[in-house]
């Protein structure tokens, strides 16, 4: 959504129907969305132990890279955000960050689906989640 929110307030801006202090709102996503991330990435270097003995190095490797590649095209769309505010009544700037911060959102957009295609990856395609199930109730014990 946040590519559709800030491609909203940039056009917002860009036409003056809202003062460049409005541009709040899209950093504080942004800024949710860098948390959000680390904590899961964070929550995924603690559970990596738990499923490396089922699932190949490799897979988990690809994982980590576009984590680390989508955090850190966060924070980079982050501070550009940042610089619009920062840009104050400099109208020209604002609108040129604000265009690089929309095209920020849709690059974090598309290596977050990346990520989540490589997640889903390490648990349906590796049976990651297999890490996570009780011994006595495991698929192949049942059938």
């Amino acid at each position: 959504m946040l590519p559709f929110l800030a491609a909203g307030f940039a056009w917002a801006l860009w036409t003056g129907r809202i003062s460049t202090r409005a541009w709040i709102t899209i950093v504080a996503l942004q800024a949710v969305l860098l948390g959000g991330g680390l904590v899961a990435m964070n929550t995924g270097e603690h559970e990596e132990d738990r499923v490396e003995s089922l699932v190949p190095h490799d897979a988990i490797e690809q994982h980590e890279e576009l984590a680390d590649q989508f955090i850190w095209a966060t924070g980079a769309t982050l501070l550009v955000g940042l610089m619009v505010l920062a840009s104050g009544r400099r109208q020209r700037a604002a609108r040129l960050l604000a265009s690089a911060t929309v095209i920020g959102t849709l690059v974090v957009a598309a290596l977050a689906v990346g990520l989540g295609h490589a997640g889903g990856e390490l648990v349906y395609r590796h049976n990651a989640g297999a890490a996570y199930a009780p011994a006595s109730t495991s698929f192949s014990k049942r059938h």
